[in-house]
């Protein structure tokens, strides 16, 4: 589900739509871009009825949350992809979830300057991930046999409705609907908070830190290019930080470069240092080559929000051909596909990678709860991806990505 947004461009003040887990706002009318950065997760209202102001008004927040939850057991892997708004604030009369509200209609940034008044968040985010996990059937406990669980791709953000106080009754800014009696709150009092400094979106400019030309990503990209320089830059918590990267070339046949995190550790905890220590611990249909002692592990996640089954698929198959994978120095050229998945997500994914990629599970699994990794290096590899009709496919690895998946994948 794609929320879609309005910000005000902060060079000219021209109205942006974007979608709200983009991380890049690109102004039409001005041609500037901006990442943007807050110390605490993106917060919007929704929209009063009539399209009437909703400064000065009391709003209560639903936490928002859209990724993959991916469940580790005995018996096997489960994932399911959940998107769901739930109520983080159980004050009587308020609907437990905003439903379809979010995607049907516009959200607006909420407006340090309105004058509202915002209901805390007296619910855990970890309390809401929990009952997320719930409604995916996810919810196996350590008596169950598990193993590991993983929230990847996640995003969370905070959906505000605007309640109003009218007629003896609190009314839903939204839908006028009437919540409930204000004698029902039988002395209760339903107080709301100022504005939080820490909520501010700050504006970034989008220029090479190292040679001052402009940055080139989608609004979705969590890794933006220089094509003057050929250097990559993702957004931290104290600015724009190199990014480690570099590209396989492809051939005449090259049509797309997709992007993977090499995640290189020691596995102390299964005797794992070497990528043939993998071959052998995980139990492979193949011997390993003795320079495969030489060569650390290395744990492929794809750089790219892809169908669950698709993601494990893919990262198993380069984690497994790595041996196969030569890249050189990374240099801007056309057709790099976006990073949409950052270098945070691929540390988290780690653990299940490792357990996607065994041919056998009763080796791996137990283990993964004792599992910590020491001495990690990360690195952005772009692999080059021909056409095969419906399909696009990594010559050397020989993974398979359908087009439409790939497309797909940005929605999620």
């Amino acid at each position: 589900m794609e929320i879609q947004v309005e910000q005000g461009c902060p060079q000219c003040g021209a109205s942006v739509e974007f979608i709200e887990t983009d991380q890049v706002l690109h102004c039409g009318f001005c041609g500037g871009r901006n990442f943007l950065r807050s110390d605490s997760p993106f917060r919007f209202v929704l929209p009063m009825a009539g399209n009437t102001s909703s400064a000065g008004l009391l709003l209560a927040p639903y936490l928002r949350f859209k990724g993959t939850i991916y469940l580790v057991t005995n018996e096997g892997i489960e994932h399911r992809v959940i998107d769901t708004t739930q109520v983080a604030n159980p004050a009587p009369g308020l609907p437990p979830s905003l439903g379809l509200r979010p995607q049907a209609m516009r959200l607006i940034r909420i407006n340090p300057e309105a004058g509202n008044l915002y209901l805390p968040q007296t619910l855990k985010a970890s309390t809401i991930l929990e009952k997320a996990a719930s409604v995916g059937n996810l919810t196996a406990q350590v008596s169950e046999n598990l193993c590991h669980r993983a929230y990847i791709g996640e995003h969370l953000s905070y959906i505000y409705l605007p309640l109003v106080v009218k007629s003896q009754g609190v009314y839903d800014g939204v839908t006028d609907a009437r919540l409930l009696e204000l004698d029902q709150l039988s002395g209760r009092s339903v107080q709301g908070k100022r504005y939080d400094d820490a909520w501010r979106v700050q504006f970034l400019a989008t220029l090479c830190p190292q040679c001052g030309a402009g940055l080139e990503g989608a609004g979705d990209c969590q890794v933006m290019t220089c094509a003057t320089c050929h250097t990559a830059w993702a957004l931290g918590p104290e600015g724009l930080t190199g990014v480690d990267w570099q590209v396989l070339p492809g051939n005449g046949e090259t049509a797309l470069y997709l992007p993977f995190w090499k995640v290189s550790t020691h596995i102390p905890a299964l005797n794992i240092y070497s990528f043939a220590d993998f071959v052998e611990r995980s139990n492979q249909p193949f011997l390993p080559k003795p320079q495969w002692h030489d060569r650390v592990l290395s744990l492929w996640i794809p750089a790219v929000k892809l169908r669950p089954k698709i993601f494990l698929q893919a990262g198993r198959q380069v984690t497994l051909g790595q041996w196969l994978i030569k890249p050189g120095e990374g240099r801007v050229r056309p057709n790099l596909f976006p990073v949409t998945l950052p270098s945070s997500e691929a540390r988290q994914a780690v653990k299940l990678m490792l357990a996607a990629a065994t041919a056998s599970p009763r080796r791996i699994f137990p283990h993964l709860p004792q599992v910590r990794l020491t001495e990690v290096t990360l690195q952005l590899i772009y692999l080059p991806f021909v056409d095969r009709g419906h399909d696009w496919v990594q010559p050397e690895t020989g993974v398979a990505i359908g087009k439409n998946i790939l497309r797909f994948g940005r929605s999620l």
